[in-house]
Formats: C-alpha cells, sequence, structure tokens
C-alpha cells in the first residue's frame, strides 16, 4: 500500500507543469553577527553589548561551580561566588589558574564583570574579557562587596559558539 501512494504522488509531480523559467527562487538566511570578542572593537560600553545579548534571569546559585570558557573552549577557571559592589556592579570571583583551570599551585580569585560573559549551557563563555585580561587581571580584594545569596536572580547574557 505504502509503494502504490508513493507511486501516485511522484506520477501527480511529475505532471504539475514546471514553474515558469523567468520566476526566480528567492531564499533569506539571516545575517546574525556572532557575539563575542569580535564586538570588542565596536565603540560600545559593555552594559549595551550586555544589553544587546538578550540578558535573562538566573539564580545565583545556578552560576556557582560553572566553568568560564575561552574562544578556544578552554577553561579559565570556575565561578566560586558571585558578589555586588557599593557601585552596584555584579561581580563573578573566580578562581583563576592559568594552567588551563584544572591546577590548583598557583590559583587566585579574579573578579569578572558580568556584562563580559554570556551563558552557554551548563559552562559560561568569557565574551568580552580574553584570556590575556585574566591573566593580567589583580586578585580579588573584597573592599566592601556583598556576598550575593544563592537564591538571588540576576541577568546574565545569552551567548552561542
Amino acid at each position: 500500500m505504502r509503494c502504490h501512494i508513493i507511486i501516485v504522488c511522484l506520477a501527480v509531480g511529475m505532471t504539475v507543469p514546471a514553474a515558469a523559467e523567468d520566476q526566480i527562487m528567492v531564499l533569506a538566511q539571516a545575517m546574525v553577527p556572532p557575539t563575542g570578542m569580535g564586538d570588542a572593537d565596536k565603540a560600545m560600553a559593555a552594559e549595551e553589548r550586555m544589553r544587546r545579548r538578550f540578558p535573562q534571569p538566573v539564580r545565583v546559585g545556578d552560576l556557582i561551580g560553572l566553568p568560564i570558557l575561552d574562544d578556544g573552549a578552554l577553561t579559565l577557571g570556575y565561578v566560586r561566588k558571585v558578589v555586588r559592589t557599593p557601585q552596584d556592579k555584579i561581580k563573578l570571583i573566580v578562581a583563576y589558574n592559568g594552567w588551563c583551570g584544572w591546577c590548583d599551585l598557583d590559583t587566585r580569585q579574579v573578579a569578572v564583570p558580568i556584562e563580559v560573559v554570556g551563558i552557554l549551557g551548563r559552562a559560561l563563555a568569557s565574551l568580552d574579557m580574553p584570556r590575556s585580561e585574566f591573566a593580567a587581571a589583580p586578585a580579588w580584594q573584597n573592599a566592601g562587596a556583598t556576598v550575593l545569596a544563592n537564591g538571588d536572580s540576576i541577568r546574565i547574557a545569552l551567548a552561542r559558539r
């Protein structure tokens, strides 16, 4: 029975007149620019770039322990806590290690602004802070920052590879 239906469909498809030769089929493709460090050459504040990346609400507790990946999908470090500075800026405190993030030798905590990262599944992508900036960043000093509770909600940008 299935074979008969296929034969009938093929026969009907062959008897339908072909489209006029002067008609052109137009296909459209979205030209969405990739997110990431390529955006850094545009004169735009980090907050504005974050707004353009469709920030979504996320629980602080869901970010704790997530790896932060660079452009090559190598681990820069792991989120240890999320803080709010006296200037009302949210920063991720990341245990950074220059040895691919897995060795505890020479690990130090670095404050990473929430505007320069995006969520990428069960990881965070460093969109506007290259590995060299992680290496040059000073060790985080708690200068009056408030550690956010795991149940608090913040907004984080979306990322894609």
